[in-house]
């Protein structure tokens, strides 16, 4: 364990789950709002199945959560994970991806989550 409470397996665990490209611009995004898979399905132009895989570990490794709108899962960040701390300190460094969502907005097509 560390001198901020996280277990060394637990760290080893979060850098491995980011050190995926796709996970990371998953985070990335999550960490400007919550989102469903069919706007990372736009944005990182991946089919749904694979971007569900990649939430599903996330979500496994508690990194995200999930909250059901109507037929639709929404999923951001979880801040209650003990890792935390070193997953906000590692999207520091990942590029803003508010342009990606206006983007995104500005084309209609965050319109089929509501």
């Amino acid at each position: 364990m560390n001198n901020k409470g996280i277990p060394t397996s637990d760290m080893a665990h979060t850098l491995k789950l980011l050190g995926d490209k796709t996970r990371l611009t998953i985070m990335g995004l999550l960490n400007v709002r919550e989102c469903c898979v069919c706007e990372f399905v736009e944005i990182i132009k991946m089919s749904q199945p694979a971007i569900s895989q990649h939430l599903r570990k996330l979500r496994d490794a508690d990194l995200v959560k999930e909250k059901r709108k109507g037929q639709w899962i929404f999923y951001s960040i979880n801040e209650e994970y003990s890792g935390y701390p070193l997953v906000k300190d590692i999207l520091e460094y990942v590029p803003d991806s508010r342009i990606q969502l206006k983007e995104l907005d500005e084309a209609g097509l965050r319109v089929c989550c509501d």
